[in-house]
């Protein structure tokens, strides 16, 4: 499994949510700080769920950060877009 699934089964797992679209960017930042070679450090995430209601912002991507465990000490960058 790569990281890109990994991260979709965390996400669907933990939010249930009625969208999800996890991109892998790393391509875009190919010989750039933070690229390790292995075309999975720089994600981007479109995330839509219920369990969002009430969380602020930050909130919700502190939850999104703890859903995706081990993964994100993995990985380089993580843009997120969390909503409800």
């Amino acid at each position: 499994m790569n990281v890109k699934q990994e991260m979709e089964a965390a996400l669907q797992a933990a939010f249930a949510p009625s969208a999800l679209e996890v991109v892998n960017e790393s391509h875009k930042h190919a010989g750039h700080a933070g690229d390790d070679g292995s075309g999975e450090s720089h994600f981007a995430v479109r995330i839509r769920s219920e369990a969002f209601g009430g969380m602020s912002r930050v909130a919700q991507h502190r939850a999104v950060h703890k859903a995706l465990g081990g993964i994100v000490p993995r990985i380089h960058a993580l843009a997120l877009d969390t909503g409800v």
